[in-house]
């Protein structure tokens, strides 16, 4: 049985031909100005050897892997579909591939991340909530002169390319339909406190109620983390009560939609005695029953619009540091005037 061949390097291929690593490089990037005898000496080493370039080992000699990056922390699984879609709608037909780097905690990563983005030999990294608001990640990348571009960012638009939209004035939005529908008792579960969008959603929210007149009751706010599991328990708390909102406004979908299964666990009708709405226009916003209320916040499109802004970054183009996309609001069955007691 014979031993089997160890795969060649482009050190072996560099070798073989009498010429440098960045010789052998330069040929397989199809870089101009080889001479022929060269690219040929080159080639056919190359085939004696069997050696195939990849991206990681045209990386090692010129310094490109062609991986981006996507940081993520957000639980929500819906959301972080969105993003990756986004991402990779962009590098459809590109040389660059996409390497998903999910943390557990942005805070915990913060102050090595540059080892993180190293060790993944990446080039370029698209920062995504909490990440992308995040100072002192954005503080390090700037400091190692790191390519990077942000989505849905909230604070400090004017550092690295920034693909965002309004949460504030999408949460009013919403805030302003419910009252118009007669809600005055309105519930939020609010996201992970990390995420600067859940203080943004909240600042809409009592813009909204402030604008009409009316007072908010701190205990028709509970505590959610962007989880189903968080909103199912924060929506039990308001509506196993008395004096129970006749809203619910959920910060993102999956909350929304463990608030109607939460209705469902005390034997209330949504939209009937309860209205329920959400934030995202995730998927689960179509899948459960009643289909959710809820604001389309444009996560692919921003995402997709970061990876473009960070592969102009990386080849040298011009592209626009800000943009922003403005939200809609999706009315759907789960939301209905309130029932009178």
């Amino acid at each position: 049985m014979s031993e089997s061949r160890k795969r060649a390097t482009i050190i072996d291929v560099a070798t073989a031909a009498n010429v440098s690593t960045k010789t052998v490089s330069r040929v397989f990037n199809d870089e101009p100005h080889v001479r022929k005898i060269l690219r040929d000496k080159v080639l056919q080493a190359a085939a004696e050897l069997d050696y195939h370039p990849n991206i990681m080992a045209r990386g090692l000699v010129g310094r490109r892997s062609y991986l981006l990056g996507l940081i993520y922390e957000n639980p929500s699984p819906n959301y972080v579909v969105e993003l990756q879609n986004g991402a990779l709608d962009r590098l459809q037909g590109e040389k660059y591939r996409l390497l998903v780097l999910p943390v557990g905690s942005v805070i915990e990563v913060a102050g090595k991340i540059m080892s993180v983005l190293r060790a993944a030999a990446l080039d370029g990294v698209i920062l995504s909530p909490p990440a992308s608001d995040h100072p002192g990640i954005l503080s390090e990348l700037r400091h190692y002169d790191f390519p990077f571009s942000r989505v849905a960012p909230t604070q400090s638009l004017d550092i690295g390319p920034c693909r965002t939209t309004d949460d504030i004035e999408a949460s009013r939005k919403m805030t302003e339909y419910l009252l118009r529908l007669g809600h005055t008792r309105i519930g939020v579960i609010k996201g992970d406190p990390t995420h600067p969008s859940s203080g943004a959603r909240l600042t809409g929210f009592l813009d909204a109620l402030k604008a009409a007149g009316l007072s908010h009751s701190p205990d028709l706010i509970e505590q959610g983390y962007y989880t189903y599991e968080s909103g199912l328990a924060a929506a039990h708390k308001l509506l196993n009560r008395t004096d129970r909102p006749t809203a619910i406004f959920a910060q993102n979908d999956d909350m929304a939609a463990a608030a109607i299964m939460a209705a469902r666990d005390l034997g209330l009708n949504v939209p009937d005695d309860v209205s329920i709405s959400g934030f995202d226009d995730s998927a689960i916003a179509q899948i459960v029953w009643p289909r959710i209320t809820t604001v389309h916040q444009p996560v692919f499109d921003m995402a997709r619009d970061a990876t473009d802004a960070l592969i102009a970054k990386l080849e040298n183009k011009p592209f626009n540091m800000l943009e922003t996309r403005a939200c809609e609001l999706i009315i759907r069955q789960s939301t209905a005037p309130p029932a009178s007691r």
